[in-house]
C-alpha cells in the first residue's frame, strides 16, 4: 500500500439490507475480542430495549459506537436522535440534516455525523453535481457537525473523485458508508484520506471469504487492513 494517509478505521455494522440483523448482540458476543474499535448498527430491525442492549455490550468492552439512520424524514431522524441518547450511543451516523437533529444533539454527548448531499430512495442513493455536495459538506462543517456519513458507492456518478473532493474541502471525519465489498473499494477509500468506513451487508453475503463465516470475512478485512 503505497497511500500517504493514514489508515482508514473499519466501523462493523451488524446490519444487512439496512436492517439491524435479529441476533446482533449474539454476533458481537463473538467477535468482541477482535482488534476492531468501531461497531454499530441501524435504527431498525431491533425494538429499542434491545438495541440498547447491544449498544451497552459493545461499550461494556470498550468499543465506539455507531446508531446510523437512513430514513429520510426531520421526524424519523429526530427519532433516530432521540434514541441515540437514551441508548447511549456515542455516534449519531446518518440522517438528512435538519437544524432540529443537530439542536436536539447540542447539548448531548452524541456525535452527529449526517448525510452531505441529496439522499434519497430506499436503499439511499445520493446524486446531485459533485461541486455541490462538497458545497454542502462545507456547509454542514460550518454548521457545527462533528463528521460527515458520505454515501460514496451509492452515487449515481464519479464515486472515488467525490470522496476525494470532499475529503480535502472538510476537516471533520468523513465516513465511507454503504456498499463497499471489495479490497478496491477500501483502498480507494485509504487513498482519499477519509477517516474511516462502514461495512454491513457485505460480511452477511460473505463478499471477501465467500466459503467463509462471518467471523471469518471480518477477521479478513481486519487483518488486510493490518497487513498493508
Amino acid at each position: 500500500m503505497q497511500s500517504q494517509h493514514l489508515k482508514p478505521e473499519l466501523i462493523v455494522m451488524l446490519t444487512h439490507h439496512d436492517q439491524t440483523v435479529p441476533d446482533a448482540l449474539e454476533l458481537f458476543e463473538r467477535m468482541k475480542d477482535y482488534p476492531i474499535t468501531h461497531w454499530g448498527f441501524k435504527d431498525v430491525g431491533l425494538p429499542p430495549k434491545e438495541m440498547q442492549r447491544v449498544a451497552t455490550a459493545m461499550k461494556d468492552a470498550g468499543k465506539i459506537t455507531f446508531l446510523e439512520v437512513v430514513s429520510l424524514s426531520e421526524e424519523e431522524g429526530l427519532r433516530g436522535a432521540r434514541l441515540a441518547v437514551e441508548a447511549g450511543f456515542d455516534i449519531l451516523m446518518g440522517t438528512v440534516f435538519y437544524p432540529s437533529i443537530g439542536d436536539y444533539l447540542k447539548d448531548k454527548p452524541v456525535r452527529y455525523y449526517p448525510f452531505p448531499g441529496h439522499v434519497h430512495s430506499h436503499p439511499s442513493i445520493l446524486d446531485g453535481e459533485i461541486d455541490e455536495i462538497v458545497a454542502h459538506a462545507c456547509e454542514l462543517e460550518a454548521y457545527g457537525v462533528h463528521g460527515l456519513d458520505l454515501l460514496t458507492y451509492r452515487y449515481n456518478g464519479e464515486a472515488s473523485r467525490l470522496l476525494k473532493q470532499v475529503v480535502q474541502a472538510t476537516n471533520i471525519p468523513i465516513v465511507s458508508a454503504g456498499s463497499i465489498a471489495s479490497f478496491e473499494r477500501i483502498t480507494e477509500v485509504w487513498d482519499s484520506g477519509a477517516w474511516g468506513f462502514t461495512i454491513g451487508s457485505a460480511f452477511f453475503e460473505r463478499q471477501f471469504v465467500p466459503n467463509g463465516s462471518l467471523e471469518e470475512n471480518v477477521l479478513a478485512v481486519c487483518n488486510w487492513l493490518q497487513k498493508q
